[in-house]
């Protein structure tokens, strides 16, 4: 919890919290799981999210799928997400709307360029060229959480996929994506000329979260 203290600001209590976080990483999901997970009743659950909804931080969906009585699926809404840090978002845009009319493209690709020279020496510091994928994509994932953008990392048979589930520079990101480009650009020097890096879901494009296929071009190196 220590890490999105964000929601504090806002008068919730701890289980509502906790399903804000979890909605926010897993996306859409029925009560029963998340109840499962806060490891209380399904009876509790549905009263925080009954709360939430009345805050219009969560919204509830009923799938026509199949017979039998629909299962209700909930989902964390804009303002809910809204709660989630992004960092200076009004003051980000203007400036980067200020740069690039009083001083021109070249000046905010200049910006962007020192940004991502800054994070790559970060990254590279901190995460060992000769440690294998797996250690460096755990490396990399707990340095861009505790950044803010909730990164998560699973395998699906033969790679890897890296998931930040939060942006906390989304409007700076809609506003110039070439600091999306310059991200993917510092995560393939991360990995290496031997590990194929592609981004296939992108919040700025509408999707719930940005997430990268990665794979080793070679037999993967595991502990």
């Amino acid at each position: 919890m220590e890490k999105y203290l964000s929601l504090n600001n806002y008068p919730l209590n701890q289980a509502q919290r906790q399903i804000l976080i979890y909605l926010k990483l897993n996306g859409a999901q029925p009560s029963t799981v998340m109840a499962k997970h806060l490891k209380i009743t399904n009876e509790g659950t549905r009263l925080h999210l009954v709360k939430l909804i009345e805050q219009g931080l969560v919204k509830s969906e009923q799938p026509t799928k199949g017979v039998g009585r629909p299962t209700s699926i909930y989902d964390i809404t804009a303002q809910g997400s809204a709660l989630f840090p992004d960092t200076h978002a009004d003051l980000t845009t203007q400036l980067l709307q200020t740069i690039k009319e009083e001083l021109g493209d070249e000046a905010l690709k200049k910006l962007i360029a020192a940004r991502e020279k800054d994070f790559s020496a970060k990254y590279n510091n901190a995460i060992k060229e000769n440690d294998s994928l797996e250690n460096k994509l755990e490396a990399l994932v707990n340095m861009r959480t505790e950044e803010g953008y909730m990164a998560t990392w699973d395998k699906e048979d033969d790679e890897y996929i890296l998931a930040e589930n939060h942006c906390p520079i989304c409007s700076a990101a809609k506003e110039c994506q070439g600091f999306c480009s310059a991200e993917l650009n510092n995560f393939k020097k991360v990995f290496g000329s031997d590990v194929e890096v592609e981004r296939s879901e992108h919040i700025v494009k509408g999707d719930r979260r940005c997430a990268y296929k990665i794979k080793s071009k070679h037999k993967v190196k595991t502990d």
